[in-house]
């Protein structure tokens, strides 16, 4: 048991990429926990010997079973328990939200170290509106499950947080244009390292820029809110129903190009109907 620290679960943040960023109060834990709870020993590794510490080290991360938990939050009654993810904020958009459940309805001591946030990061660097924001996480793999998610919430006037790998950038930022509108957006790479990146432009730009050329390393793509716009003209309403129903049924191309237009649904669908008989 630990000489210094109360028996329970501490939720420490890591760095992004810069070891220097891990504050002296995480390091400090890190030395003195009596386990460290990580994603990957050998990416946790080289930060516990920036750290100091030669804490043991236990996995765990997404495919950990209850058995696992169950046994970390046993621990927990005696012993204090940290839980590092592998960059960052652990929970955000990585697995533990079910270990802190668990130890809460345990009644363990829990406690959080806060620091760096890829996230939160990306907002002060994009230069969008951040008085409300969404965090996104990862969008689906699947263009049509990707394009759902991105569509529940085209109408929210926030700005949107997504992380995202290189090869599937230029597919996401193209599905975004086309669900949310070519609003403007920024892509930030490799945020805190040496390559920091960040490329500002609207989601039609930024999907060609990608298309071109695919961005390496660590990705947080930051979309604004949606803008007033004005009304869509007959021959902008036609184009975009004629390229919606190219690839959708009728009442779902009437609704995308509603969500990116601002148009009457109802109308777009009868317009829709009409277009499919003509063809």
């Amino acid at each position: 048991m630990s000489a210094s620290l109360e028996p329970g679960l501490y939720i420490v943040a890591g760095p992004i990429g810069n070891l220097s960023d891990l504050s002296a109060r995480a390091a400090g834990i890190l030395r003195e926990a009596d386990v460290v709870a990580v994603e990957d020993t050998r990416v946790s590794a080289t930060l516990l010997r920036h750290a100091g510490s030669d804490r043991p080290m236990v996995p765990y991360h997404d495919h950990s079973d209850e058995r696992m938990r169950a046994r970390l939050v046993e621990r927990m009654a005696s012993e204090a328990v940290a839980l590092l993810s592998d960059a960052g904020t652990p929970l955000v958009s990585d697995p533990g939200y079910k270990l802190v459940r668990d130890a809460r309805a345990a009644g363990r001591h829990i406690t959080t170290i806060p620091g760096p946030c890829a996230a939160i990061a990306a907002i002060t660097l994009a230069g969008l509106p951040s008085d409300r924001f969404l965090f996104m996480g990862f969008l689906p793999p699947k263009a049509k499950a990707r394009g759902d998610a991105l569509a529940e919430v085209a109408g929210l006037r926030a700005t949107l947080v997504f992380y995202e790998s290189g090869p599937r950038c230029a597919a996401a930022l193209a599905d975004m244009a086309r669900a949310l509108g070519d609003r403007p957006a920024a892509l930030c790479r490799e945020i805190s390292k040496a390559h920091e990146e960040v490329l500002s432009g609207n989601l039609t730009s930024l999907a060609a820029a990608c298309a071109q050329k695919e961005p390496r390393g660590e990705i947080v793509i930051v979309v604004g809110p949606p803008g007033e716009r004005p009304p869509a003209s007959d021959a902008e309403i036609n184009a975009a129903l004629a390229e919606a129903l190219a690839r959708l049924p009728a009442s779902q191309a009437a609704g995308e190009v509603a969500r990116t237009l601002g148009a009457d649904r109802k109308a777009l669908y009868a317009r829709a109907m009409a277009m499919k008989d003509k063809a």
